[in-house]
């Protein structure tokens, strides 16, 4: 079993000599962060290792403490890694576009009040009181409360870990906190709901159900439309969630999903005469081609569990 990593997001209820800490150590962090990645930049070597070696000293010798420094470095570090990542997914366009050259023709910048990673060294929870200790460029901040929703404190409480980022939105200040909550084991299903992603519907069930979302269509138009970063997204929501009350999640093969009979299985192009409509050439089964492709997908999904039980068995 593997444990589902979640970001819990906390307010913070700073005093306003607590907000002008925070704001100061923001502000020194990433004054820090531009500094040295403008080197990363000049010396064409990005890695956290040679950009700590290069800049350590100067980052530390702005007014941050040992461990924040070395945060600051790794945030630096992470972002070229993201650029480079992105750049090679084509999420910047093509080699040579105008999107791209801009993106990687200069030095990444970090705005004044950019978020901040902050360490157990360097934050400290006490979830009886709701407070949190953190260091700042002024000295240890101690009991700047927090709040949440009873499921977010009492996630907080009992699964956080790793690093958390301070964060001033709006003028508000907040922590996001990695939690690391255990997997439920999955239980045997009774059967699968099959689920048919697409342009027209974003998600058909084979019971069904059919969501249009008309909203992240808007997002997705203004995104480009045929991109696929909503259905990933969307995915890893259903795995995420799923995994959280041990239910299974199969991936299936779509291939011919939409041209097979759900009734009969008979396969033909012409069973789908237009976006909507299915009519089974064979059998002459009727039904929405969107909920027809859905309860081929189930099929295939409790065929996928068995096989994947089977060698789990022979193993």
């Amino acid at each position: 079993m593997f444990d589902v990593k979640l970001v819990v997001q906390v307010r913070l209820l700073p005093t306003p000599e607590q907000v002008a800490a925070l704001k100061a150590t923001l502000r020194a962090c990433n004054d820090a962060a531009n500094f040295a990645s403008v080197t990363a930049f000049t010396a064409g070597d990005r890695r956290e290792y040679a950009l700590r070696k290069h800049t350590y000293r100067e980052v530390k010798a702005r007014g941050l403490g040992a461990q924040a420094a070395q945060q600051v470095i790794k945030k630096v570090a992470d972002a070229y890694t993201t650029l480079k990542a992105n750049a090679r997914a084509g999420n910047l366009g093509p080699q040579g576009c105008a999107r791209r050259i801009r993106a990687e023709s200069k030095p990444i910048a970090f705005r004044a009040d950019a978020a901040q990673p902050f360490d157990d060294r360097c934050l400290s929870w006490d979830h009886t009181a709701h407070t949190v200790s953190i260091w700042t460029t002024t000295g240890r901040l101690k009991k700047v409360a927090f709040t949440g929703s009873l499921d977010q404190l009492k996630m907080l409480a009992l699964y956080r870990k790793g690093e958390s980022d301070l964060v001033c939105r709006d003028g508000m200040w907040f922590l996001y906190a990695t939690c690391e909550i255990p997997d439920v084991p999955v239980t045997e299903p009774d059967g699968f709901i099959g689920v048919d992603l697409g342009i027209a519907n974003i998600a058909t069930t084979s019971d069904g159900t059919r969501h249009c979302g008309k909203g992240l269509n808007a997002v997705r138009h203004r995104n480009r439309e045929l991109r696929s970063w909503s259905f990933h997204q969307l995915g890893s929501f259903i795995a995420y969630k799923a995994a959280r009350h041990g239910v299974a999640v199969i991936h299936v093969d779509s291939a011919y999903t939409s041209q097979a009979c759900s009734a009969c299985g008979h396969v033909d192009k012409r069973n789908r005469p237009d976006q909507n409509t299915f009519s089974c050439t064979s059998c002459g089964f009727a039904e929405h081609a969107d909920v027809n492709a859905a309860r081929n997908i189930a099929s295939r999904g409790v065929a996928g569990w068995a096989v994947s039980h089977a060698a789990d068995d022979a193993a």
